[in-house]
């Protein structure tokens, strides 16, 4: 019976991995929010929670993927996983080695938008938008600027009215 009992709480311990924080160096940034963190040998994609960039193509899309990448290319960092999103990357937060959260520090730039959708909860994230948009910080300068969500929406209709054709 235990030797039954072993195997299953390997694997159940190892599906469960995403919901320990580990440790492991960023080698790649993709576009909006999503970064490469090597873990166990092998890049993982980790999406950053709470956030919702612009987009590449939208205004503030560059800045964002660059501002990122000065945070946190070729650095050690700790991922705190919240669990997967539904494309199978790990929806994290993401401390530098001085203890910085970088997803707080991307809102609190203005880089990106606090996502009310995957943290509804965040009273920090929210409380950093306010401050970063009372400052007129980053995109907040713009005085209406689009939101990524609305900005893929209009990239829809617009690739399905191109198709229509």
């Amino acid at each position: 019976m235990k030797l039954r009992v072993l195997p299953l709480a390997l694997l159940i311990l190892l599906n469960s991995a995403e919901a320990f924080p580990f440790g492991g160096e960023v080698v790649g940034v993709l576009e909006g929010s999503t970064i490469e963190v090597v873990r166990l040998g092998k890049a993982e994609l980790i999406r950053l929670h709470g956030l919702d960039c612009p987009e590449k193509g939208q205004p503030y899309g560059d800045d964002v993927k660059q501002a990122i990448s000065d945070l946190v290319f070729a650095m050690e960092v700790t991922v705190e996983p919240y669990g997967k999103d539904k494309y199978g990357r790990i929806m994290a937060d993401v401390l530098l080695a001085d203890g910085t959260n970088v997803n707080h520090a991307l809102v609190k730039e203005g880089r990106c938008w606090w996502s009310r959708r995957s943290a509804p909860d965040n009273a920090e994230l929210k409380r950093l938008e306010l401050e970063a948009r009372e400052a007129k910080k980053g995109l907040w300068e713009d005085p209406d600027p689009i939101p990524p969500w609305e900005f893929r929406k209009i990239q829809r209709k617009r690739s399905s009215g191109a198709s229509k054709n």
